[in-house]
């Protein structure tokens, strides 16, 4: 291992390094982590009906949808990138980071699920300006959502059933679960994502 590969990144170095590479990494304890490739066409379908969604709920208003070409400081230097999420701060159009995200959204997948709802899930409470995370279970109509409330406590609430809706409270919107498995052919098993 080189002494560049060996000493921790500061969050600049990262981004800079990151551009000219294929694939999506993020900046885990000082040190670039590729992440796994390989969603499936469920997956990708989910995050197109929400990311439609969202800009269709939030036009006209305070608050940008984005993709995982945006990342998020969850801790002082560390990066994620999290499957969607609305950002209300200022826009850059060369920026990479999220400058005041509101909203994360993860899709769970085979190859993410534990470490979504262990690891992630604490640094995403972590972000001063989150006020909810949505966990989407792309093998049936289900939502976790993680709401801040005004006390600065999480309050995690399940939903299930096309019949439902995800509030977002912070962006005064709701997410029809209708419309966020839009098309969708849920799978009978084995679950995959």
């Amino acid at each position: 291992m080189s002494q560049a590969a060996a000493r921790h990144w500061s969050v600049e170095e990262f981004l800079a390094w990151q551009l000219d590479r294929p694939g999506r990494f993020e900046l885990v304890g000082g040190f670039p982590v590729e992440l796994p490739e390989g969603e499936t066409a469920l997956h990708d379908r989910i995050l197109v009906n929400l990311i439609g969604e969202l800009g269709t709920r939030l036009s006209g208003r305070n608050g940008h949808p984005f993709t995982k070409g945006l990342c998020i400081e969850t801790l002082p230097g560390q990066i994620r990138r999290p499957d969607a999420g609305v950002d209300c701060g200022p826009r850059d159009p060369d920026g990479l980071i999220a400058s005041e995200p509101v909203l994360v959204v993860e899709v769970f997948s085979p190859t993410t699920r534990d470490f979504d709802t262990a690891g992630k899930l604490a640094e995403y409470k972590a972000v001063a300006s989150l006020r909810t995370i949505l966990y989407v279970e792309p093998n049936r109509p289900e939502v976790f959502v993680f709401e801040r409330n005004e006390d600065g406590e999480w309050i995690e609430s399940r939903l299930a059933g096309m019949d439902t809706a995800a509030a977002v409270p912070a962006l005064g919107i709701e997410l029809p679960l209708a419309e966020i498995f839009e098309g969708v052919e849920f799978p009978t098993g084995p679950y995959l994502a």
